[in-house]
């Protein structure tokens, strides 16, 4: 077969998907806001894989982040015509990889051609690392439809991924499907090329920097140094938007690297890895703008970024902070605290364990006020009392000013005066207590 009549047929391929797949989407509403269809809805597509991995091992995920929103000034020609070269963070080393992309906030059916991973010659890096480029396929083909609203999952490929090294991962849409779903605050470069340069090892094509992840929103691996995956639930202070670009200084990056120093030195922890589902502004109660809504609530995302993440054996919530200051009134601590026993109840209902956080101080920020202060330590001390989680990690009383309790310290403060620097994140990261990743839910609290 010629290249010429193999894009033909791709070309009568696709189009029959997307008409199959917008009769779908048209006729079936989801219970969650979001379309479902039988090829992508937003559960992954477990479809065929070209070739069984042979390695053995636990697929765990270890990286992850939230689709956030709509990418502004894409609404119209999306991606097309350029080759999204993501670069994302391991946690934990496997012997094959696969990927989760996602249309969540795309209007028309997103076309992909093409699609790759890779290991990254060095950190931030645009460059494969030798032989390690391999092309991805989604049910045996090259090419997959993503409908508006759906996600796939990739095959699995044979990659001796490493662990705390950047990957890469590229896909190459040829045509308009806007908007792109995207997560903005990535605090990570990645890259942008003319064209098709899915599979080209070199970085020279890729000319334009960005500081958005667009489409991704997991890898996985099949690992041997991980029995299941610990997912945060969380904000910008989860999100990280203050470390440092490029240098994974989220909380998240250095509590996975605590619990795989424990577990190297021989510690009774379990053998987890972490990932990160925090957007920046989000709330427990309040979804933001638009259908879907950019910055879905903590409610309303639980399924899919945290109970549908790939063997979660934990749940962190860190949450509520944007429910006190981005509420135009005095928000309500119970219905904050209830809010959050709900995402308990439906984690304990999949038997897993939660841990939370106590919000921690904002005063000097912008929107504080002597009345959100007493919003924010109600809530706190009816986390401490116990009965909304398993276990508590009391980051508020670790990076609280022991001068004045309503402040951050100033060594960990970014400047704001709500999200901590580099320092301040390892900090959140050395309070938690390693031994409350272990066990199941609780029945009742």
């Amino acid at each position: 077969m010629t290249r010429r009549s193999g894009h033909v047929l791709l070309s009568a391929v696709v189009a029959l998907v997307v008409g199959l797949s917008a009769a779908l989407w048209a006729g079936i509403a989801a219970d969650d806001g979001l379309p479902r269809a039988a090829v992508a809805s937003h559960r992954p597509y477990h479809g065929p894989t070209a070739a069984a991995p042979a390695s053995a091992g636990t697929w765990v995920a270890t990286w992850s982040a939230a689709p956030a929103g709509a990418e502004p000034g894409t609404e119209i020609l999306g991606m097309a015509g350029r080759s999204v070269r993501n670069v994302v963070h391991t946690g934990v080393s496997g012997g094959s990889a696969r990927i989760t992309l996602s249309n969540l906030y795309g209007r028309s059916a997103l076309i992909l051609t093409h699609a790759s991973i890779a290991v990254a010659a060095a950190d931030g890096s645009a460059t494969a690392a030798a032989g390690t480029m391999r092309q991805l396929t989604f049910g045996g083909g090259t090419g997959v439809v993503i409908p508006p609203g759906g996600q796939v999952l990739s095959d699995a490929v044979r990659l001796a991924v490493p662990r705390d090294t950047d990957i890469l991962v590229t896909t190459y849409s040829p045509s308009a499907s806007g908007p792109v779903t995207c997560h903005p605050q990535a605090r990570q470069l990645s890259y942008l090329a003319q064209g098709d340069h899915t599979e080209d090892s070199t970085a020279a094509p890729y000319t334009e920097r960005t500081s958005v992840w667009r489409y991704l929103t997991a890898v996985d691996v099949l690992s041997n140094e991980a029995d299941g995956t610990v997912v945060v639930l969380g904000d910008s202070l989860t999100d990280g938007v203050t470390a440092t670009e490029s240098a994974d200084h989220r909380w998240t990056d250095f509590l996975g690297r605590r619990l795989r120093e424990a577990v190297e030195n021989g510690g009774d922890v379990p053998r987890y890895s972490v990932v990160n589902e925090g957007i920046s502004g989000n709330q427990v109660l309040a979804d933001g703008f638009g259908r879907p809504a950019d910055n879905q609530s903590g409610l309303d995302r639980f399924e899919r970024d945290v109970l549908d993440r790939t063997n979660v054996k934990i749940v962190v919530i860190d949450l509520g902070v944007n429910d006190i200051l981005r509420n135009p009134r005095l928000a309500d601590p119970g219905k904050i605290v209830d809010g959050l026993r709900a995402l308990v109840g439906r984690a304990h209902a999949r038997g897993l364990k939660v841990v939370g956080a106590t919000l921690m101080p904002f005063a000097g920020h912008r929107g504080s006020t002597p009345a959100r202060e007493l919003v924010r330590q109600e809530i706190n001390a009816r986390i401490r009392a116990g009965g909304v989680f398993d276990a508590v990690v009391d980051f508020d009383a670790a990076l609280r000013d022991p001068a004045d309790p309503s402040r951050l310290r100033p060594e960990y403060d970014s400047g704001d005066h709500l999200h901590p620097d580099d320092r301040g994140y390892r900090a959140m990261a050395e309070v938690f207590d390693l031994r409350d990743l272990k066990g199941a839910g609780r029945a009742a609290l």
